[in-house]
């Protein structure tokens, strides 16, 4: 695993404005990801992170145990990688939003179960949760914690248990106030789940 951080920013150079932080899918790379930033609300600070396990011409986030389900260890060791990067450059009163796809929503999803009191909002688009992967997922965990889901309905990507799962949790076990959006759309963020995401970033963070 990679100690270095490599970045993409957009937006905002404020080190005080509102963070927003992009997690790439599996075999992906911040590059990539950071052009969502071009879509979202002006006024903020994005930052997209390559995660730290190399995987073909890619890079991962955790070692799986098959598709959208994590190594425990692997995602400790990433998630603890994670935070101490993360403290370095935003203290505890930055507003620090996290949007993750697909690998990255179930990373970001792992850092929010793990210490939700952390973060202004957490987006889990076209992913899963990391269930049965060493974070607590009990019903209430993430009360008060503002979410957004966006899931397609042809994604062949995403065994459909774990959709499935990661929807019901996030709606009606997790205490989440929770945006949903579910569209006919693949393994890919369609063009109304991003103004979606636009809004909902835009309402996590409007103070930039």
């Amino acid at each position: 695993m990679s100690t270095q951080v490599h970045t993409a920013t957009h937006g905002s150079t404020d080190p005080e404005a509102p963070l927003v932080v992009l997690l790439h899918g599996r075999g992906s790379h911040e590059h990539e990801i950071i052009e969502l930033a071009r879509h979202l609300p002006e006024g903020k600070a994005y930052i997209a992170v390559r995660a730290p396990i190399a995987e073909g011409g890619g890079y991962a986030w955790f070692a799986n145990r098959g598709i959208g389900r994590p190594v425990a260890a692997s995602l400790a060791e990433t998630m603890s990688w994670f935070r101490k990067w993360l403290d370095a450059i935003a203290p505890q009163s930055r507003p620090v939003v996290l949007v993750g796809f697909s690998g990255g929503a179930a990373f970001a999803g792992g850092l929010a179960l793990r210490e939700p009191g952390r973060y202004a909002g957490v987006a889990v688009l076209h992913g899963t949760l990391p269930f049965d992967a060493g974070v607590p997922v009990e019903a209430g965990r993430l009360a008060d914690l503002p979410v957004m889901v966006a899931q397609g309905d042809s994604d062949q990507v995403i065994p459909r248990e774990l959709l499935d799962r990661t929807w019901h949790y996030l709606l009606e076990e997790s205490g989440a106030p929770t945006v949903a959006h579910r569209d006919p759309g693949g393994h890919g963020i369609t063009a109304t789940a991003l103004h979606e995401l636009a809004s909902w970033v835009a309402a996590r963070v409007p103070h930039a």
